[in-house]
């Protein structure tokens, strides 16, 4: 059944209170960007650190906003250095496992559910961290913290996108971009407040504790109804639907549970007994196209992820906090370059685009740093860095709709935790002293140019619904690549225009209709018969 033509309609579609409900969604990514990125703050980053191992100058805080860090708390210098890329790199791992864990989920118990679960896991787990006693219990509170923020993200995410019509996918999506990016850029001011990195976890938990309202006032995180529909749960279908079209101010009720209503062809569709069906992960193997949809895009996202530290070690040259603020602003003129060309363009255009920008940029680095006076390195390094973020930003919203509403979480949450270990790659390669970091560099490279070829094969889906079944998924087909002008027209096989009057579903309708008429015809025919020879 058509949600997006025939059943979101019915219900007020992106009325005044589902644009409410979007909005509010996008509050949560503030808080999810400072968590995110107070880790890098905690572990004392690049620069925040001078380590002097002769005479043991503990000077931790020549640029850092904190002036108490995990370094400076457990001496995390010198023999035991390593300890600050291994407490990142478990961060990530909690973001991962909590990608992979929470998407099932979201596919399993729904959205909402797997947004309140999320939050039971992280708030405490926040809670503690600011009373860890040593480092050894740090790591597992704060990958479980982040295994829980994960979850918070992706089902917001998820959520967020299945409420919005084709038209408005995009820009609803890169406005919580902005809201991420306004966390980001509210994390140093709110560091330097603090100043100890237990004070500023405290205060982000405390923050994110406010989100518990969206588990108490239900309206302002309901059930997805396109999950609903998709997963053949018909009795809370119809009750999210009557109050999305309450609250848009629709009434509509009559089209809803009249007779010959929605929820009467639903009934019949399901046969009057629905049961739910749910898919796993596992189901994604079983398609043709949709599990390599999700590896390429899976593969584009982990590239983007792992050459941004490449670009940013070209930043680091300026000193200071400059860096930070650079990548910051290169990833708002990402999502502004992605509103305006995507939705023209097309995504797989603007995502080739953006792919073969990142790649040459980074070959221009490798070959050309030590002939480049330090201006342009810089320039190509800030521009480098925007397109690999409209890489990640754009791959992981194509994810969402390439995969079907069955799968969506849990294909989601393994693209998304590919794009961990991307993040990932810099803390272990500073876990081994940076040794290879030129190599993962070309490495990189060379498949930011090869990926090309791969993302060739991927659909298009600009103003198109978004699949819900597996089958619909396995039905969207790439297009080429450049429209055609000119084309052979065949006489008697090729129409001067499509049809604009087919509509599967009322054809399909008027078929059933058609054959009770024959059977009921038949039926009275035989009872005349019957009559007759009596």
């Amino acid at each position: 059944m058509d949600f997006d033509g025939r059943v979101w309609p019915l219900a007020g579609g992106f009325g005044r209170y589902t644009r409410v409900v979007a909005a509010v969604s996008w509050i949560p990514n503030v808080l999810l960007a400072l968590s995110f990125s107070s880790s890098i703050l905690s572990g004392g980053g690049p620069g925040c650190q001078r380590e002097e191992c002769g005479n043991r100058t503990e000077n931790y805080t020549d640029t850092c906003w904190l002036e108490e860090t995990i370094v400076t708390q457990w001496d995390l210098v010198c023999d035991d250095g390593w300890k600050v890329p291994l407490a990142q790199i478990c961060y990530l791992s909690g973001w991962l496992f909590g990608c992979i864990v929470f998407g099932c989920i979201c596919d399993r118990f729904g959205r909402r559910n797997a947004f309140i679960s999320a939050l039971v896991v992280a708030l405490p787990l926040g809670v503690a961290l600011c009373f860890s006693p040593g480092f050894l219990s740090f790591l597992p509170l704060q990958a479980g913290f982040g295994a829980g923020l994960a979850g918070i993200f992706l089902s917001l995410y998820i959520a967020r996108l299945e409420l919005c019509p084709p038209s408005r996918r995009l820009m609803i999506t890169m406005i919580a971009g902005f809201f991420w990016l306004s966390g980001e850029l509210l994390l140093p001011g709110l560091a330097v407040l603090c100043s100890d990195w237990k004070i500023l976890q405290g205060a982000i938990t405390g923050l994110l504790a406010l989100l518990m309202s969206y588990w108490c006032f239900r309206s302002l995180f309901p059930e997805s109804p396109r999950w609903l529909l998709a997963t053949q749960q018909a009795n809370q279908l119809k009750a999210e639907l009557y109050g999305f079209s309450r609250a848009n101010g629709v009434d509509t009720r009559e089209d809803l549970s009249g007779r010959d209503s929605l929820f009467s062809e639903i009934d019949s569709l399901w046969e009057g007994f629905p049961r739910p069906r749910y898919y796993s992960i596992c189901s994604i193997f079983k398609t043709r196209l949709i599990w390599k949809n999700a590896l390429i895009l899976g593969f584009a996202t982990f590239i983007g992820c792992g050459i941004r530290p490449c670009f940013a070690e070209n930043l680091m040259v300026l000193g200071g906090s400059v860096p930070y603020f650079l990548q910051v602003g290169s990833a708002a003129l990402a999502c502004i370059f992605l509103c305006i060309t995507v939705n023209h363009w097309g995504r797989r255009a603007v995502l080739l685009l953006c792919t073969i920008m990142t790649g040459l940029c980074s070959l221009l680095l490798l070959a050309l740093t030590q002939y480049l006076f330090s201006g342009a390195s810089i320039a190509i390094s800030v521009l480098g860095s925007l397109c690999a973020h409209a890489v990640v930003m754009l791959s992981v919203f194509y994810a969402s709709e390439v995969l079907p509403t069955v799968i969506r979480g849990s294909g989601l949450g393994l693209i998304l935790g590919i794009s961990m270990l991307g993040r990932a790659a810099l803390p272990i390669i500073i876990l081994q002293q940076k040794s290879g970091f030129f190599l993962f560099h070309v490495v990189l490279s060379s498949f930011c140019i090869l990926s090309v070829l791969s993302l060739l094969l991927l659909p298009e889906t600009k103003r198109k619904s978004l699949p819900d079944t597996l089958r619909q998924g396995d039905s969207l087909r790439r297009p080429p690549l450049l429209l055609q002008t000119t084309q052979d027209a065949v006489p008697l096989l090729t129409p001067d225009k499509p049809r604009m009057d087919y509509n599967p579903e009322s054809y399909a309708r008027l078929a059933s209709s058609t054959k009770k008429i024959i059977r009921t015809g038949s039926r009275c025919g035989e009872d005349n018969q019957a009559m007759t020879g009596e």
